[in-house]
């Protein structure tokens, strides 16, 4: 038997089980029943070992396997910015993930356009913010759809050609999403995890040890032949130094918790002491993060030449020429996944943003909010495939501001709920103003921004005009009281820990 039979075997084995995995998850609950709520973020009653694997999912994609590789074989050091932002996000979460939490259970709320619509009273602005979030997060998919696709590509040994794995990919999502939402997502997220923390910790012992006799020597190496991958800004003429990676991390860490995928999560618990326990644990799980990013490096000495979309290779490179073809069915079972689960909870999020903000202000779709969201979800995933086919370009370059893109609703949502005195017009400019500073900055060349990450300029501005015109500007009454508007910590609130209460 060929090494391409049994490597996509393997593959198509697990790409079954996942689809029949997620459909389970909805198994004793009506078969799918059920409002916008349980679908969008699993009636609120997900335990702590969900909430874990689904949110530390979002640090998995399949930018561990192939871009954090690609980062370290072409940079090096810079690329330890995805381990800074995503621990200093959790400490942030830790305070975060419980307010929000508590704000969408009091007003039963389902997602981030939910609560800047009640916040500010203007149903018309959470579908502003839902028509933009989309535009930062359609890139996601895509990326996720083209990274898959590679990944299926290389360990079929070329017997699937990109384009069946791209709809592969996109099928596989679908499959399941659209009827089991988000624990559907978070129980693939329980097979996902297990595979990953299985490969990595593999990989981490095996590529060291195949390729230079172990940690010693291959240390040694990159000290002795690579020391520019070591420091800050890397390899080459990056521009990525120690402001770059100070103010990206920062930013980033700022930026997560509002993620509409990791507020999904936030709602989608069961209690706020469950999300304090996650986020101290959450950290540990970035450990995995090195694997890929030291094999990157590894890989320079093995598969040296690698340059531009090759180099994302580099792991794979490592592997599919020295392991059986059933190994490399199994780590690209675990990186496929890495996509799926990520890919399946953007489309759901924008789904639930659409159905419930846009199409939920539509007299047609009044009270069938969950059927709008799932058939937003199937239209988003695919014309996320239809671009990877006939315009990857364009979501590329999409993909340049979407985290810096999003990270100009914090004061309209963070600073908002926190603060009455943010008014509508305040941040309604503010984001404005930063959207059009991180676009103009990034496509025009200028990210980094005198040694910057151009979005925390862009979200200074933003601030500095949101602040202005709040104070500066008219105020509109609100007649509601502080406790109806803002968010806070409800530690103390029996509710908050009685986690049978809110399951119920």
């Amino acid at each position: 038997m060929s090494s391409a039979v049994v490597a996509t075997s393997i593959f198509g084995v697990f790409m079954v089980g996942t689809v029949a995995l997620g459909l389970l998850a909805m198994r004793g609950r009506g078969g799918g029943g059920g409002g916008l709520a349980e679908w969008s973020v699993g009636g609120r009653s997900l335990g702590a070992v969900f909430i874990w694997v689904l949110m530390a999912g979002e640090g998995y994609t399949s930018f561990s396997y192939l871009g954090a590789a690609g980062w370290g074989y072409n940079y090096g050091a810079p690329v330890l910015y995805v381990v800074a932002y995503m621990s200093c996000g959790y400490a942030v979460g830790y305070v975060v993930g419980p307010m929000l939490w508590a704000y969408a259970r009091k007003h039963s709320l389902v997602g981030i356009t939910d609560m800047v619509a009640h916040r500010y009273g203007k149903k018309w602005l959470g579908a502003v913010v839902a028509v933009l979030a989309s535009v930062f997060l359609l890139p996601y998919i895509q990326l996720q759809i083209t990274g898959m696709g590679v990944v299926v590509s290389t360990i079929s040994y070329g017997a699937i050609s990109l384009n069946w794995a791209y709809f592969i990919g996109f099928a596989v999502t679908v499959g399941f999403v659209v009827v089991s939402g988000l624990r559907g997502s978070a129980w693939v997220s329980v097979l996902k995890d297990g595979m990953v923390i299985l490969t990595l910790g593999f990989l981490a012992v095996y590529v060291p040890l195949h390729y230079f006799g172990g940690y010693e020597p291959f240390l040694d190496k990159v000290v002795a032949e690579k020391q520019d991958w070591l420091t800050f800004p890397g390899h080459g003429d990056s521009g990525f130094g120690q402001l770059w990676f100070i103010t990206t991390s920062f930013l980033n860490s700022l930026t997560v918790v509002i993620f509409p995928t990791t507020v999904a999560g936030y709602l989608g618990a069961r209690s706020a002491d469950g999300l304090r326990r996650n986020a101290m644990w959450l950290p540990a799980y970035n450990v995995l993060l090195f694997v890929p990013m030291l094999l990157g490096i590894a890989a320079l000495f093995v598969v040296p030449g690698l340059v531009g979309a090759d180099s994302n290779l580099a792991l794979f490179k490592l592997v599919v020429d020295s392991l059986p073809a059933w190994v490399v069915g199994v780590i690209g079972v675990a990186a496929a996944l890495s996509s799926i689960v990520p890919m399946a909870v953007f489309m759901l999020v924008i789904g639930t943003m659409w159905g419930r903000s846009v199409l939920g202000l539509v007299p047609r779709w009044r009270g069938r909010e969950k059927l709008a969201s799932q058939v937003v979800v199937v239209v988003a995933g695919a014309l996320a495939l239809v671009l990877t086919y006939t315009a990857p370009n364009t979501l590329v370059r999409l993909s340049l501001i979407s985290y810096e893109g999003m990270a100009q609703l914090l004061p309209m949502v963070l600073l908002g709920l926190l603060w009455r005195k943010l008014t509508l017009a305040g941040a309604v400019s503010g984001l404005v103003v930063g959207v059009a500073a991180v676009c103009a900055l990034v496509f025009s060349g200028h990210d980094p921004v005198g040694g910057m990450n151009a979005g925390i300029v862009a979200l200074a501005l933003n601030l500095l005009v949101a602040l202005a015109v709040s104070f500066s500007g008219p105020r509109a009454r609100d007649p509601r009281p502080d406790e109806e508007v803002l968010a806070r910590d409800p530690l103390g609130d029996p509710l908050a820990k009685d986690e049978a209460a809110v399951a119920g």
